[in-house]
């Protein structure tokens, strides 16, 4: 078959799916929002309740061969629980907010069929929350699978559509692209009316390149700072807690942790006593050339979101009952690969001395090398190094006191939940926020005529002519 006649059949079968979708959307373009709401909750329940996710994790580590079953199912429960409680207050059908003192009126419309890019990492978690996302604004969509996790996908596509069934709802307002493959992906993304890129910068760009808009994220490589007035207990509890969870197939489990000078010997011992496994020189070498072989920027796949026993012997040394491996680093950049984003259950940690501006420095440092716009943290007592790390980093989310996985959402802080996690145009995204069930819908603005209240020249221009004349 030839390379023009491959790209006609993919073109068809794509056609002929996104065609499905569209007649589907159609039919619940005039749902109300009571009927959405049924929708969205059982599509919802379908996939959270016990024994769905817990069929889910196992087929997801089975298959993928990433992360742990555990925390797998804790994920898909929390994700998809989490977004299904933010939308319960969000209107996405008709009138949805009114200004009378500006003689405005926002009216939410559907924005078509949605195309889903699945990352490998998570083919189980990911399509119901991008499901839910596009559900709420009256949306089809479509999945289109890692190739190497396709079973889990279609699993919990299957579990949706029986549940879009369930209420009446047309089956194929969720669908898996059937067969994956790039070809086909690509004809996807130019066929719909909005693209959710999750996964690697390969993914996100090819995305942003297919003509359609869309919704992408940035690289991980999430840093975490302890200042000298943090609770250590509570800060090397929230590090490992997200450094080990589902062996760090988030983006914002903890890369690399900056500490103040005077508490960074506390702050490891308290990080050993959890869990960790301080690499020696040797050890540090040993990881470095296993994870990095070709010296390039990306960890080999084979360490990527395992044990840490499984990495300790690929990189050929053994280790206790340990739970993630800790190096000690001081660099950044390509000469010094464990400042990048590891995508496993190792942790780079760093010290810092003489202030916080030196510790928003080493954060940029590493950001700027891999990850910026993403996230950060911190452990503080003082208002005033949180405002220094807000103020003096690019960084889009800046966690404070809390485990960074939080950062996608927790029942300790307002932000939206969400499983995409956009980094504004310093990680070559068009936002810095939690992608949420508010992207998903298109706004008409109705204006009405309303009292003018005109500004004089004077008050406008009357403190620029004073110090500069007219």
């Amino acid at each position: 078959m030839t390379q023009t006649t491959q790209q006609d059949t993919a073109q068809q079968e794509v056609a002929e799916v996104v065609g499905r979708a569209r007649t589907a959307q159609a039919a619940i373009a005039d749902y109300t929002q009571d009927q959405v709401d049924e929708l969205c909750t059982a599509v919802a329940w379908a996939v959270a309740r016990s024994e769905r996710a817990e069929a889910l994790a196992k087929l997801a580590v089975d298959e993928g061969g990433f992360g742990n079953y555990e925390d797998k199912v804790t994920k898909i429960n929390k994700r998809v629980l989490g977004v299904l409680s933010d939308m319960r207050a969000v209107r996405t059908v008709g009138v949805v907010e009114e200004d009378p003192d500006r003689g405005l009126v926002k009216i939410a419309k559907p924005v078509g069929v949605v195309a889903a890019l699945i990352p490998t990492t998570g083919p189980d978690a990911t399509p119901p929350v991008k499901a839910l996302f596009a559900l709420k604004g009256r949306n089809a969509i479509i999945m289109a699978p890692h190739p190497r996790t396709t079973d889990t996908t279609a699993a919990v596509v299957d579990f949706m559509r029986e549940a879009c069934a369930e209420v009446g709802a047309p089956a194929d307002l969720v669908q898996m692209l059937p067969s994956p493959s790039i070809a086909k992906t690509q004809q996807l993304m130019k066929q719909v009316d909005l693209v959710v890129a999750t996964g690697g910068a390969g993914m996100v760009k090819a995305a942003y390149s297919s003509g359609t808009p869309a919704y992408g994220v940035g690289v991980g490589n999430a840093v975490h700072v302890v200042d000298e007035s943090a609770d250590l207990d509570d800060a090397a509890a929230a590090i490992v807690m997200a450094k080990t969870f589902d062996y760090a197939t988030s983006c914002l489990a903890d890369n690399a942790v900056v500490a103040e000078a005077g508490i960074y010997s506390d702050l490891l011992d308290r990080l050993v006593a959890r869990g960790g496994h301080l690499c020696n020189a040797e050890e540090k070498a040993l990881l470095q050339k296993r994870m990095w072989p070709d010296g390039g920027p990306v960890p080999t796949p084979d360490v990527i979101a395992k044990s840490a026993q499984a990495i300790a012997e690929l990189a050929g040394f053994t280790i206790d009952d340990r739970s993630f491996l800790i190096v000690e680093e001081d660099g950044v950049g390509p000469e010094h690969p464990f400042s990048g984003e590891k995508l496993s259950v190792v942790l780079a940690v760093y010290r810092y001395a003489d202030g916080i501006e030196n510790a928003v420095e080493q954060v940029n440092a590493i950001t700027g090398y891999q990850g910026i716009g993403h996230t950060c943290g911190i452990h503080t007592s003082r208002d005033d190094h949180v405002d220094a790390l807000a103020f003096g980093t690019k960084t889009a989310r800046v966690l404070v006191n809390q485990n960074l996985n939080e950062g996608a959402g927790s029942p300790r802080n307002g932000l939206p939940f969400t499983l995409s996690l956009s980094c504004g145009t310093w990680g070559g995204n068009i936002t810095t926020e939690n992608v949420n069930a508010r992207h998903f819908v298109n706004l008409t603005w109705v204006s009405r005529p309303i009292s003018p209240s005109p500004v004089s020249e004077e008050e406008l221009f009357g403190a620029y002519w004073q110090k500069y004349g007219r």
